[in-house]
C-alpha cells in the first residue's frame, strides 16, 4: 500500500443504490465523503448485473413477444418478425452505461471522491483500499457505512459452474437462446428472467419448493399469477424438491421429487438457480473488529440508527435485513446519514413496495390478506377487475386486478395488491396513502382522471365499501 492517506468525515464501502445513495445526501449534508467500490463500474449489483440490465431485458423481450403473439390484434401485421439476441444485449449494455455514468456525475458534482478498489476496514475509523495493482491508500474518518449489497445463494446440490449451473448474473448475459431453462425458484428473480427467455423462446420449466409462487405474496395474487404464467406456457412444478442432477452429453438431468414422492426428471440446458440472496460483506474485516453477525442468514446487527456493535460502525440495505431491494436500502442510506446531522427521520418498513416486473407485473404494499388473518385484524376487502377498465381494454392488457385490504373500524388502508399493465407506476399512490395513514374512502373520494388505468385502484377502494360503480365488487369481508 501507498504510503499516503486522506481524511474524510464518512467514508461508504459500496457504490449500489444504498450507498451512492448515502453518499450524495451525506455531501449535500456539507460532510467530506468518499466512496470506495471495488467492481471497475459505479452502481453495485442493482446497475450492472441486477435490477437495470434485467428490465432492460424483460422490455425487449416483451415488445418482442407482443408484437408476435397481439400485433395483429391492433391491425399491425409483421411477417416474420426476426430476433437479434445479440443486438439486444448490447442496447442492454448502453442503458446500464448511460446510467453508470449519471451515478459517476452525480457523485463528481456533488464534491463525494470515488475509490475503485478493494475496502477492508482496518480499525475504528481507518478503511484501506487496494487495487487489482497492489497499491492503495489509507482512509480516515470518525464514521465509516457499509453497504455492499448481496449475492446470489447457492444450493449445495447445484453449485454454481458458470455454464451449466448459473446465476442471475449469467442469465442476463447468455449468447443464445436455451432451448430448455430450468429455473430453481418461483420467486421475483426466477419468475422475471423465466419470462425473458420464454418469450424469446426457450421452454422454461419453473421448481418451487413452496406449493405456490411467490411465497409471502397475497395467495390470491400468486394463484392468478401461476395460471397466467401457464397460459403464456410457462411450466410450473410446486411442491417440488430437487435431489440432485447429472450432466450427459452438454444436456442438464434434474432429478426432483414432488410432493407425492413422484420422482421427476426434468432436462435443461442452462439451470438458473434462483433461491434469494445472502448479504455480502467476506474480506471487509468485520471479524477483526468483533462487528456482530446473525448466525442464521449472515446479517450484519444495526440499531435504529444503522450503528453495528462497534461505535462509528453502520450497515445498510441487503446487509441488514429483509427486504433485500433497492429502494428499500436508499431509504436506509438516507435516513442513516440524516441522522449524522442531526435530522429525525426513520423508514416505514410496512409501506415498502415490492413489485415484480413480469407481464402483467405484480406490486404490492402492507400486509396480506393471509397475513390480516393469522393476525387477527378485522378488515374489508375490495377488488376490482382489470377488464371492468377502459384503458386497460383500450390497451389490450386487461388481464389482472386491484385488491384494497382496509381495517374494519376505522376504514385504514392495510395493503393493496394489484395484478395488471403498470402495477409498479401504481403501486406509488398506494404507498403515498398508507404512509398519510389513509383510508379506502380518501381513495374513493380523489378524483381520478378518465381513461386511466388508475381508476382500477379507486374502483377497488369503493369495491371495500361495496360502492364499486363499474363493477361488482368480487370480494368483500
Amino acid at each position: 500500500m501507498e504510503n499516503t492517506s486522506e481524511s474524510y468525515d464518512l467514508i461508504v464501502i459500496g457504490s449500489g443504490p444504498g450507498g451512492y445513495v448515502a453518499a450524495i445526501r451525506a455531501a449535500q449534508l456539507r460532510m467530506k465523503v468518499a466512496l470506495v467500490e471495488k467492481m471497475p463500474s459505479l452502481g453495485g449489483t442493482c446497475l450492472n448485473i441486477g435490477c437495470i440490465p434485467s428490465k432492460a431485458l424483460l422490455e425487449s423481450s416483451e415488445l418482442f413477444f407482443h408484437l408476435k403473439a397481439h400485433g395483429a390484434d391492433h391491425g399491425i401485421t409483421v411477417k416474420n418478425i426476426g430476433l437479434d439476441l445479440k443486438k439486444m444485449m448490447e442496447r442492454k449494455e448502453k442503458v446500464v452505461k448511460q446510467l453508470i455514468g449519471g451515478v459517476a456525475l452525480l457523485l463528481k458534482n456533488n464534491g463525494v471522491r470515488a475509490y475503485t478498489g478493494t475496502g477492508t476496514l482496518l480499525g475504528q475509523g481507518e478503511v484501506e483500499v487496494k487495487n487489482e495493482s497492489g497499491g492503495g491508500v489509507l482512509l480516515k474518518a470518525s464514521r465509516v457505512l457499509l453497504a455492499t449489497g448481496s449475492i446470489p445463494a447457492q444450493l449445495p446440490l447445484l453449485p454454481f459452474d458458470g455454464e451449466f449451473i448459473v446465476s442471475s448474473t449469467e442469465a442476463l448475459s447468455f449468447e443464445s437462446i436455451p432451448p430448455k431453462l430450468a429455473v430453481i425458484g418461483g420467486g421475483y428473480v426466477g419468475l422475471e428472467l423465466g419470462s425473458v427467455w420464454l418469450r424469446l423462446g426457450s421452454e422454461v420449466n419453473i421448481i418451487e419448493l413452496m406449493p405456490q409462487i411467490l411465497p409471502g405474496m397475497d395467495r390470491e395474487v400468486s394463484k392468478f399469477m401461476a395460471m397466467y404464467l401457464k397460459r403464456q406456457g410457462m411450466n410450473l412444478h410446486l411442491a417440488t424438491k430437487v435431489k440432485g442432477y447429472t450432466v450427459e452429453k452438454g444436456i442438464v438431468h434434474i432429478n426432483a421429487e414432488d410432493s407425492s414422492g413422484k420422482s421427476l426428471e426434468i432436462l435443461a440446458d442452462r439451470v438458473l438457480v434462483a433461491v434469494g440472496r445472502l448479504p455480502f460483506h467476506q474480506g471487509i474485516g468485520l471479524e477483526k473488529l468483533g462487528i456482530l453477525v446473525d448466525e442464521k442468514r449472515g446479517f450484519i446487527q444495526v440499531d435504529d440508527t444503522y450503528q453495528t456493535n462497534v461505535t462509528g460502525i453502520y450497515a445498510i440495505g441487503d446487509l441488514v435485513g429483509d427486504p433485500m431491494l433497492a429502494h428499500k436500502a436508499e431509504e436506509e442510506g438516507i435516513v442513516c446519514v440524516e441522522k449524522f446531522a442531526g435530522i429525525a427521520g426513520h423508514v416505514n418498513y410496512l409501506t415498502i413496495p415490492k413489485v415484480m416486473y413480469t407481464s402483467p407485473e405484480v406490486a404490492s404494499v402492507g400486509i396480506t390478506e393471509e397475513e390480516a388473518q393469522s393476525e387477527g385484524t378485522e378488515y374489508s376487502s375490495g377488488m376490482f377487475n382489470y377488464r371492468a377498465n377502459s384503458r386497460a381494454l383500450t390497451m389490450g392488457k386487461q388481464e389482472g386486478f386491484v385488491k384494497v385490504l382496509a381495517d374494519r373500524k376505522g376504514d385504514e388502508v392495510r395493503g393493496i395488491h394489484i395484478v395488471g399493465p403498470f402495477a409498479s407506476e401504481l403501486i406509488g399512490e398506494a404507498v403515498a396513502v398508507m404512509e398519510f395513514g389513509g383510508s379506502a374512502e380518501d381513495i374513493a373520494r380523489t378524483v381520478h382522471a378518465h381513461p386511466t388505468l388508475s381508476e382500477a385502484v379507486r374502483e377497488a377502494a369503493l369495491a371495500v365499501d361495496r360502492r364499486s360503480i363499474h363493477s361488482l365488487p368480487t370480494s368483500h369481508r
